[in-house]
Protein backbone atom coordinates (compact mmCIF):
# COMPACT_ATOMS: atom_id res chain seq x y z
CA UNK A 1 0.00 0.00 0.00
CA UNK A 2 1.00 3.51 -0.47
CA UNK A 3 1.77 5.98 1.95
CA UNK A 4 -0.86 8.99 2.38
CA UNK A 5 0.02 11.49 -0.20
CA UNK A 6 -1.19 15.20 0.43
CA UNK A 7 -1.81 17.20 -2.68
CA UNK A 8 -4.41 19.85 -4.38
CA UNK A 9 -4.54 18.18 -7.54
CA UNK A 10 -1.18 18.14 -9.61
CA UNK A 11 0.15 20.80 -6.95
CA UNK A 12 1.70 19.21 -3.74
CA UNK A 13 1.43 21.03 -0.56
CA UNK A 14 5.59 20.30 0.07
CA UNK A 15 7.97 20.04 -2.88
CA UNK A 16 8.10 16.21 -4.57
CA UNK A 17 8.92 14.84 -7.66
CA UNK A 18 5.73 12.56 -7.82
CA UNK A 19 3.14 14.80 -7.47
CA UNK A 20 1.08 14.87 -10.63
CA UNK A 21 1.45 11.36 -11.28
CA UNK A 22 -0.34 11.08 -7.86
CA UNK A 23 -2.85 13.82 -8.62
CA UNK A 24 -3.56 11.73 -11.72
CA UNK A 25 -3.89 8.11 -10.06
CA UNK A 26 -5.95 10.30 -7.58
CA UNK A 27 -8.73 11.65 -10.74
CA UNK A 28 -8.80 8.02 -12.19
CA UNK A 29 -9.63 6.57 -9.05
CA UNK A 30 -12.50 9.29 -8.33
CA UNK A 31 -13.72 8.80 -12.10
CA UNK A 32 -14.30 5.24 -11.57
CA UNK A 33 -15.64 5.42 -8.02
CA UNK A 34 -19.64 6.09 -7.83
CA UNK A 35 -20.56 6.80 -4.71
CA UNK A 36 -18.92 9.49 -2.31
CA UNK A 37 -19.59 10.68 1.82
CA UNK A 38 -20.34 14.44 1.95
CA UNK A 39 -19.02 15.57 5.21
CA UNK A 40 -20.44 19.01 6.63
CA UNK A 41 -20.47 20.41 10.34
CA UNK A 42 -22.62 23.03 11.83
CA UNK A 43 -21.33 26.32 13.88
CA UNK A 44 -20.57 23.99 16.82
CA UNK A 45 -18.53 21.99 14.89
CA UNK A 46 -21.12 18.86 15.06
CA UNK A 47 -20.80 16.51 12.22
CA UNK A 48 -22.92 15.38 10.10
CA UNK A 49 -22.11 12.64 7.00
CA UNK A 50 -23.99 11.56 3.81
CA UNK A 51 -23.71 9.14 0.91
CA UNK A 52 -23.74 11.23 -2.30
CA UNK A 53 -23.80 11.20 -5.91
CA UNK A 54 -20.65 13.52 -7.07
CA UNK A 55 -18.96 15.06 -10.41
CA UNK A 56 -15.26 16.46 -10.60
CA UNK A 57 -14.36 19.13 -13.40
CA UNK A 58 -11.25 21.09 -12.47
CA UNK A 59 -10.71 21.37 -9.28
CA UNK A 60 -14.34 21.56 -8.05
CA UNK A 61 -16.55 18.56 -6.78
CA UNK A 62 -19.83 19.08 -7.40
CA UNK A 63 -23.20 16.95 -5.97
CA UNK A 64 -26.99 18.01 -6.87
CA UNK A 65 -29.56 17.62 -4.44
CA UNK A 66 -31.94 14.88 -6.21
CA UNK A 67 -36.07 13.68 -6.11
CA UNK A 68 -35.18 10.88 -3.81
CA UNK A 69 -37.52 11.24 -1.07
CA UNK A 70 -35.66 13.08 1.82
CA UNK A 71 -37.13 13.57 5.67
CA UNK A 72 -37.40 17.07 5.09
CA UNK A 73 -37.66 19.78 2.69
CA UNK A 74 -35.02 20.44 0.28
CA UNK A 75 -34.39 23.45 1.49
CA UNK A 76 -33.97 22.17 5.09
CA UNK A 77 -31.54 19.74 4.53
CA UNK A 78 -28.92 19.52 7.07
CA UNK A 79 -25.99 19.68 4.64
CA UNK A 80 -26.97 22.82 3.42
CA UNK A 81 -28.02 23.95 6.48
CA UNK A 82 -24.56 23.08 8.06
CA UNK A 83 -22.62 24.77 4.78
CA UNK A 84 -24.54 27.89 5.14
CA UNK A 85 -22.69 28.27 8.83
CA UNK A 86 -19.71 26.48 7.88
CA UNK A 87 -18.36 25.84 4.94
CA UNK A 88 -15.81 23.90 5.47
CA UNK A 89 -16.30 20.43 3.95
CA UNK A 90 -14.62 16.94 3.61
CA UNK A 91 -15.79 14.05 0.83
CA UNK A 92 -14.18 11.26 1.27
CA UNK A 93 -14.38 8.27 -1.80
CA UNK A 94 -13.36 4.95 -0.91
CA UNK A 95 -13.06 1.48 -2.05
CA UNK A 96 -13.63 -1.79 0.54
CA UNK A 97 -12.27 -4.76 -0.40
CA UNK A 98 -11.59 -8.39 1.94
CA UNK A 99 -8.30 -8.48 0.32
CA UNK A 100 -6.97 -5.66 2.07
CA UNK A 101 -4.29 -5.23 -0.33
CA UNK A 102 -6.89 -3.44 -2.39
CA UNK A 103 -7.92 -0.97 -0.19
CA UNK A 104 -7.82 2.71 -1.21
CA UNK A 105 -9.36 6.01 -0.48
CA UNK A 106 -9.26 9.99 -1.81
CA UNK A 107 -10.23 12.71 0.55
CA UNK A 108 -11.02 15.71 -0.72
CA UNK A 109 -11.48 18.95 1.98
CA UNK A 110 -12.43 22.07 0.23
CA UNK A 111 -14.79 25.19 1.07
CA UNK A 112 -18.27 24.45 0.09
CA UNK A 113 -20.64 26.70 -1.63
CA UNK A 114 -24.51 26.08 -2.95
CA UNK A 115 -25.23 26.94 -6.03
CA UNK A 116 -29.16 27.67 -7.15
CA UNK A 117 -28.94 29.31 -10.39
CA UNK A 118 -26.97 30.19 -12.81
CA UNK A 119 -24.03 28.89 -15.81
CA UNK A 120 -22.00 26.57 -13.72
CA UNK A 121 -25.10 25.37 -11.91
CA UNK A 122 -26.69 24.30 -15.41
CA UNK A 123 -22.73 22.46 -16.21
CA UNK A 124 -23.03 20.76 -12.99
CA UNK A 125 -25.96 19.10 -13.02
CA UNK A 126 -25.08 18.50 -17.15
CA UNK A 127 -22.08 17.00 -15.56
CA UNK A 128 -23.78 14.51 -13.22
CA UNK A 129 -26.49 14.03 -15.70
CA UNK A 130 -24.32 12.50 -17.90
CA UNK A 131 -22.58 10.41 -15.00
CA UNK A 132 -25.54 9.23 -13.51
CA UNK A 133 -28.23 8.08 -16.24
CA UNK A 134 -30.86 8.17 -13.49
CA UNK A 135 -30.97 11.50 -12.68
CA UNK A 136 -32.52 12.19 -16.59
CA UNK A 137 -35.78 10.77 -14.97
CA UNK A 138 -35.66 13.76 -12.52
CA UNK A 139 -37.05 17.67 -12.52
CA UNK A 140 -33.39 18.50 -10.83
CA UNK A 141 -33.06 21.94 -12.46
CA UNK A 142 -34.56 23.90 -9.50
CA UNK A 143 -32.61 21.73 -7.22
CA UNK A 144 -29.33 23.41 -5.22
CA UNK A 145 -25.84 22.02 -6.37
CA UNK A 146 -23.31 21.89 -3.62
CA UNK A 147 -19.86 22.88 -5.28
CA UNK A 148 -17.05 22.12 -2.99
CA UNK A 149 -13.89 24.15 -4.61
CA UNK A 150 -10.97 21.82 -3.47
CA UNK A 151 -7.96 23.00 -1.66
CA UNK A 152 -6.39 19.67 -0.52
CA UNK A 153 -6.50 16.32 -1.63
CA UNK A 154 -5.23 13.60 1.00
CA UNK A 155 -5.27 9.68 -0.36
CA UNK A 156 -4.42 6.49 0.51
CA UNK A 157 -3.68 2.88 -0.12
CA UNK A 158 -3.86 0.85 -3.23
CA UNK A 159 -5.98 3.40 -6.18
CA UNK A 160 -5.55 1.39 -9.40
CA UNK A 161 -8.10 0.45 -11.18
CA UNK A 162 -7.48 -3.01 -11.55
CA UNK A 163 -7.55 -3.47 -8.10
CA UNK A 164 -11.36 -3.97 -7.55
CA UNK A 165 -12.88 -6.90 -8.37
Amino acid sequence: MSPRHNLVFGRSLKAGGNCARRADGERRFLAHQRIAHLATADRHAIPHVVPVCFAIADDALYITIDEKPKRRAVTALKRLRNIAENPAVAVIVDRYEEDWARLGWVMLRGRAEVLREGQEHRDAQALLRSRYPQLGAMQIATYPVIAVRIERATSWGNLTLGAAR
